[in-house]
C-alpha cells in the first residue's frame, strides 16, 4: 500500500475539518516508514528459501559452519589461507570472555579426575596413557598461567558462509575449505537445520544466534587475529586503487620509500595513462609539483583542469628550450661542477642529433662546447645568474673554425639554418612556475621526439636542481627515450639522482619489449620503490614474468585482467589492484574519445551560454 493508499484511508474516516490537520501530523511519519520499506526492498534478495542444509539468496546459494574442533596447538597465521582464499565468503568470529574464577573451579575438577584416572592406572600396574599424562601437563600449566592473570579464557565461535551460483560450486568450495582446515586437524560441521541462525550469525550485526563456541586461552586465540590478508595501506599517501583480493584501500607515499621512483607497463589501452592521470590529480592535493612530458596531447584537458600550463612542443611551436641554459649552483655545487655536468649532457645530445659520433669526432665536439662558452665569457668562475647563454649557431661558427668539422657541421646544419632551425637555436622562453607543467611532443616529428624529450628533460633537470621541492615527473611512452642509449642513459640518471632532489620519476611505457631490451631498462626498475604491472598482451608477459618474478597464477592475472586493473608492488609487497575513480575525477582524466567529445560539446555550450545569455 502506498502513503498515498494509506493517507486516503485514514482520511475518509475524518471529518472534513480535520483533513488538513490530520494530514499534516501524519505525512512525516508516513513518508519515514515508506522510504525504509522501500530501502528494504532493495538491500533484500527477489526470494528467500530456508533449508536444512542451506539458504536460496535469489540467485545465489548461501551455507554456514561452524569451527567443531581445534588441535592441541594452533601455530600463527593458521587462518591466513582462509582469509586469503580468493573466493566470496563471510567470516563472523565471536568471542566471550569467561569469569577467570569460575573457570578455575572447574579447572580444579577436571585437574582432580586426570590425576585420579592416572593414580587408578597405576595402582593397577598398567601402562602409561602419553595423553592422559599429557593433559595433566597442559591443565597445570594453564591453571598456574590463570592464577598468575599471564592468560585469560574465551568461548569462541567461528562461524563461515560461503556462497555460491549453484550445488556444484558451493560443494567445490566447502571441500576447498574443509581440506585446507583438516591439514592442520581443524574440523568445521555445517549447522544442519540451524542455517537461518548461522545467516543470521554471519551477517555484520553482532548476533550469535548459533552459540556453538569452543574453550581457547589468550595464546591460541590470539592466532585468530583476523587482519593478516595481504594490504598494502599506509598511514599517508594518495589513494592508488581497491585491493581486488579483500577491497581495503591501497594508499602509499611514493615519497616514503627509499627512493620516489616508479614504473608502469601496460598494452595499450589498458589504463596506464588514466592511472598516471589519477594520480597526478590526487598529489596535486598533497602540494606535490607536477611535470609531465607528454607524447600524445592526453593531459592537456587536465592542464586546464587545475589551472597548470600546457607547452605544445613542435617546430612551428612557439616555446623554446636553448640547450646551452646553465643552472644556478646549489650550496653544496660549485660552477665547475654544473660547467661540467652541463658540457658531458650536451655531448650526449649532440651524439643523439648527429646520428653518432666517432670517437674523434667526440672529442671535437667536447672541445667545441667548452670554447662555445668562453666566447660568451663563461668559465668555471663565472656567476651564471648574469650570463646570457650561447645559442646554437654560436656552436656551430666555433665548430666550423675547427679541422676536420665539415662532416659534423653538415650535419648540424638542418638545426641552425634548416627547417628544423625553430626548434633549438632559439633562446628559452618557457616559464615553469605553476605547480602542474605540461610539455607535449605529439605535433613533433617521429625522427626529432627522442631529441625533444631529452632537451625537455634536461632543460627540466636544470630547473629541478635550482631549488629543493618535492616534485613528480612523469614520462608517459618512456619507450621513445629507451630507443637511444644516450636519451636512456640520461633517464637512468635522473632515476638515480632525483631523490637528492626530491624528485620522483615516473615511467609510463607500452612497449615492454623495447624498455626491457635496453641496458637500462632493468637498471631504471631495480631503482623505481614502486611498480605498476597493468593488463598485458601475451608477447610481452613471458619476459615481464622474468623480470619481476611473478607466478603463474599472477602471469595469468595480468593476462585477463580488465581495464586498470592489475598487480601493484611497493617496496616488498604487491597486491591485485584496481583503479578506480570518482565521477568528478574520470570527467577531468578520461582517454575514451566518446567521453572527451562529450566534454568537448558540454564545453562548448557552456561558453556559448556564457557569451549569449538571454539564449
Amino acid at each position: 500500500m502506498s502513503i498515498f493508499d494509506t493517507l486516503l484511508g485514514r482520511n475518509k474516516r475524518l471529518k472534513s475539518s480535520e483533513v488538513n490537520t490530520s494530514m499534516l501530523a501524519i505525512l512525516p511519519e508516513q513518508i519515514y516508514e515508506s522510504a525504509s520499506l522501500e530501502l528494504q526492498d532493495v538491500i533484500a534478495p527477489s526470494a528467500l528459501k530456508i533449508e536444512s542444509k542451506s539458504i536460496s539468496l535469489g540467485d545465489k546459494i548461501a551455507r554456514t559452519f561452524f569451527i567443531i574442533s581445534y588441535p592441541r596447538f594452533l601455530s600463527d597465521n593458521w587462518f591466513s589461507p582462509i582469509i586469503n582464499l580468493d573466493k566470496i565468503f563471510d567470516i563472523s568470529i565471536f568471542i566471550h570472555p569467561i569469569d577467570t574464577s569460575l573457570i578455575l573451579r572447574q579447572f580444579q575438577k577436571k585437574v582432580a579426575e586426570v590425576q585420579s584416572q592416572i593414580s587408578v592406572r597405576e595402582s593397577k600396574g598398567m601402562v602409561r596413557d602419553p595423553m592422559l599424562d599429557t593433559a595433566n601437563l597442559d591443565l597445570e600449566g594453564l591453571r598456574d598461567n590463570l592464577i598468575q592473570a599471564q592468560e585469560k579464557m574465551f568461548d569462541v565461535g567461528i562461524y563461515i558462509t560461503i556462497y555460491g551460483n549453484n550445488d556444484l560450486e558451493l560443494f567445490k568450495l566447502e571441500n576447498e575449505i574443509k581440506s585446507m582446515l583438516e591439514s592442520k586437524l581443524i574440523y568445521i560441521k555445517p549447522a544442519l537445520f540451524q542455517q537461518e541462525d548461522g545467516f543470521k550469525s554471519v551477517i555484520p550485526t553482532n548476533t550469535d544466534l548459533l552459540n556453538i563456541h569452543q574453550k581457547l586461552n589468550s595464546e591460541p586465540l590470539s592466532s585468530i587475529f583476523p587482519f593478516i590478508s595481504f594490504d598494502l595501506t599506509s598511514d599517508k599517501g594518495i589513494l592508488y586503487g581497491i585491493n581486488r583480493h579483500n577491497s581495503s584501500l591501497v594508499i602509499f607515499d611514493r615519497f616514503s620509500l627509499e627512493n620516489y621512483n616508479s614504473v608502469t607497463f601496460a598494452k595499450a589501452g589498458s589504463g596506464k595513462s588514466y592511472a598516471a592521470k589519477l594520480e597526478i590529480l590526487r598529489s596535486l592535493m598533497f602540494d606535490i609539483d607536477v611535470i609531465v612530458i607528454d607524447p600524445e596531447r592526453e593531459y592537456e584537458f587536465l592542464s586546464e583542469a587545475v589551472g597548470g600550463k600546457y607547452f605544445n612542443i613542435s617546430l612551428s611551436s612557439d616555446h623554446h628550450m636553448n640547450p646551452f641554459d646553465l643552472p644556478i649552483p646549489r650550496e653544496d655545487e660549485t660552477a665547475e661542477d654544473v660547467l661540467r655536468s652541463n658540457i658531458i649532457n650536451l655531448v650526449g645530445l649532440f651524439r643523439l642529433m648527429l646520428g653518432g659520433l666517432t670517437p674523434e669526432e667526440d672529442s671535437m665536439v667536447d672541445r667545441a662546447i667548452s670554447e662555445t662558452y668562453a666566447i660568451k665569457d663563461i668559465t668555471p668562475e663565472s656567476d651564471f645568474s648574469n650570463i646570457e647563454p650561447p645559442l646554437l649557431s654560436d656552436f656551430e661558427m666555433v665548430l666550423s673554425g675547427m679541422d676536420n668539422s665539415d662532416s659534423v657541421v653538415q650535419r648540424l646544419a638542418k638545426y641552425t639554418k634548416g627547417s628544423w632551425a625553430t626548434f633549438l637555436n632559439r633562446p628559452s622562453n618557457v616559464d615553469i612556475d605553476k605547480k602542474f607543467i605540461v610539455f607535449s611532443i605529439r605535433d613533433m616529428e617521429d625522427e626529432l621526439k627522442p631529441v625533444a624529450m631529452y632537451i625537455i628533460m634536461h632543460y627540466i633537470w636544470n630547473v629541478i636542481r635550482k631549488n629543493l621541492k618535492k616534485r613528480l615527473l612523469v614520462v608517459d611512452e618512456a619507450w621513445w627515450m629507451m630507443k637511444s642509449e644516450d636519451t636512456a642513459s640520461f633517464l637512468y640518471s635522473m632515476a638515480k639522482r632525483g631523490r637528492k632532489y626530491y624528485l620522483g620519476l615516473s615511467t609510463i611505457t607500452q612497449d615492454a619489449a623495447d624498455f626491457l631490451n635496453s641496458p637500462y631498462g632493468v637498471p631504471i626498475i631495480t631503482n623505481s620503490s614502486i611498480q605498476l604491472l597493468l593488463k598485458q598482451s601475451p608477447t610481452t608477459i613471458d619476459i615481464l614474468q622474468k623480470t619481476f618474478n611473478l607466478t603463474d597464477e599472477e602471469k595469468y592475472l595480468l593476462l585477463e585482467s580488465s581495464v586498470g586493473e592489475g598487480i601493484f608492488f611497493a617496496g616488498l609487497k604487491h597486491v591485485a589492484i584496481k583503479i578506480i575513480s570518482s565521477y568528478t575525477e574520470d570527467q577531468i582524466i578520461t582517454s575514451d574519445p566518446s567521453q572527451i567529445l562529450l566534454n568537448r560539446k558540454a564545453k562548448e555550450e557552456h561558453e556559448e551560454a556564457e557569451m549569449n545569455p538571454k539564449t
